[in-house]
């Protein structure tokens, strides 16, 4: 199975707040998406993450968060994950073939070209600008899997599948 989530920022007490997440301390934040994850997500799955995995002060390294992830994580870097990946490999977008359809796999929007690829799954401005990028987006032909929209959960290729044929 293929998945794929965006901007976790665990340890980050100010996204709570900034992104009206429904937690009321870090603990619990960081306890409900490891759990979320861990329950979708099998040891040889393969799970797309689009960046930001963890942010501010006192922040444990990327490599405490990813083993604790079950999954091969295929890591895009996000806007907050330079000087933090210590070894990790890392891209800074990637395309993907799947049943037919392109799809490129980046942290921000604003860094597609969607002239060249058929769909674009991206993370980036988490639930701030709805409008223009809510979860599924048929017109810009976008995918925005930051947390705040996919419950924190990482979404399956098949769920995303099932939305463009819908679309």
């Amino acid at each position: 199975m293929i998945h794929f989530i965006s901007d976790t920022h665990f340890d980050h007490a100010n996204i709570i707040g900034y992104c009206n997440r429904p937690f009321s301390s870090v603990e619990e934040m960081n306890e409900y998406m490891l759990n979320k994850w861990n329950s979708v997500v099998d040891k040889n799955d393969i799970v797309y993450f689009l960046g930001d995995l963890s942010y501010g002060r006192g922040r444990r390294p990327h490599g405490f968060w990813l083993s604790q992830l079950n999954g091969k994580i295929m890591f895009v870097r996000g806007s907050h994950d330079d000087g933090c990946l210590d070894g990790i490999e890392s891209h800074s977008e990637m395309r993907i073939f799947y049943e037919g359809i392109t799809f490129l796999v980046i942290h921000s929007p604003y860094e597609a070209s969607p002239k060249h690829y058929e769909w674009t799954v991206h993370g980036h401005v988490h639930n701030n600008n709805l409008e223009k990028y809510p979860l599924f987006n048929p017109v810009r032909r976008s995918v925005n899997v930051s947390v705040e929209l996919i419950d924190y959960t990482p979404v399956s290729i098949e769920k995303i599948l099932d939305m463009i044929k819908g679309a």
